[in-house]
């Protein structure tokens, strides 16, 4: 699933947390197809049905902050400022590049936040080395989303088969609420081990 990482600091950094956000994957295109000339013909896509589930996390702890279920069809650009607060003790946003837009980018700057958001491969042509890197350095912190969904699909068994957006809604934020029982038990028991 793909993830989406945000972070604010307001606090010291003592305190500080990072945000991560994520949402798994709607939908998929088809393969890249070429004319006979070496320009590429029209991407089909393919429907995928289903939900996606959107999480903000705190990157010190790995707690689940903020979440947000749409259908699998929504963009994912346009959940950003519903997981995005200000409540959150960093100052930086984490995502992948599915969030990033001109209106996010904007409402980040309105916000105080800097944008460390993915950036996409110019249409085209090869993304640039300096891009290539930078995005590099951003999924080694984003990594940290994709671990919840990996902890969520792989030792809670969770997989949506039901109809209805308020189902699946309260199916993925129980899951999101046991993910944060055991991200508790987890730091208690270190506490304890000292």
């Amino acid at each position: 699933m793909p993830a989406t990482i945000k972070s604010t600091n307001l606090n010291p950094p003592r305190q500080s947390v990072l945000i991560l956000i994520d949402a798994p994957l709607s939908s998929r295109s088809s393969r890249y197809r070429y004319r006979p000339d070496g320009t590429p013909l029209p991407q089909i896509a393919l429907p995928v049905f289903g939900y996606k589930t959107h999480i903000a996390i705190d990157r010190r702890f790995g707690f689940i902050r903020e979440s947000a279920v749409t259908s699998a069809a929504d963009a994912d650009g346009r959940m950003l400022p519903r997981l995005v607060t200000t409540q959150n003790t960093s100052s930086e946003v984490w995502a992948d590049s599915a969030y990033r837009s001109q209106t996010n980018e904007k409402s980040l700057v309105a916000k105080m936040l800097v944008s460390r958001i993915h950036r996409r491969k110019p249409p085209g042509r090869p993304m640039p080395a300096h891009m290539a890197r930078a995005n590099a350095g951003k999924s080694a912190i984003r990594a940290a989303v994709e671990h919840v969904f990996a902890h969520q699909k792989n030792r809670f068994g969770l997989f949506i088969r039901i109809i209805g957006l308020a189902r699946a809604e309260a199916k993925l934020t129980l899951a999101n609420i046991a993910y944060n029982f055991d991200r508790l038990i987890f730091h208690e028991r270190a506490k304890a081990l000292g």
